[in-house]
């Protein structure tokens, strides 16, 4: 007669039934924690990959995007700013016309360096699935320990 079966589909790959004696010997135990930590560590770097690369995906289209729109951008204000420049050169000599609209937008462009410098600081990466999964593997290698 075969013997009980002294794993679950239940819970993470190598758990026991709890009550039911285990004739494994030492080493084929240790061989088969191995086993699974070495399955367990590849699934991690698995999701970790995964991951990355949906969200690299989305920053790609995004940032491709905002390239457009920063092209336009920048049609739109080398154009406003001549109309601006034209249109102060009826109160004053054009030259300085276009000075003034030179500062105004080093004034801008200062600004937005500023406040895209401490955007970039504040960013903080993360991964909240593999983080989140990663600590249940934490708890339970603890728990096959005890």
């Amino acid at each position: 007669m075969d013997p009980v079966p002294t794993t679950t589909t239940a819970g993470p790959v190598g758990s026991h039934v709890a009550g039911v004696e285990d004739e494994r010997s030492l080493g084929q135990i240790v061989g088969d924690l191995s086993n699974d930590l070495t399955t367990l560590v590849k699934q991690e770097l698995e999701l970790a990959r995964t991951e990355l690369k949906e969200e690299a995906a989305k920053a790609g289209k995004g940032a491709g995007m905002l390239g457009g729109a920063g092209v336009a951008g920048l049609l739109t204000l080398i154009l406003a700013s001549f109309a601006l420049a034209y249109l102060l050169d009826n109160w004053m000599p054009v030259e300085l016309a276009f000075l003034i609209v030179t500062i105004l937008w080093a004034i801008v462009g200062a600004v937005l360096a500023a406040r895209g410098r401490k955007e970039l600081k504040n960013a903080n990466p993360q991964l909240p699935e593999t983080q989140q999964t990663l600590k249940e593997d934490a708890a339970w290698v603890k728990a096959q320990k005890n």
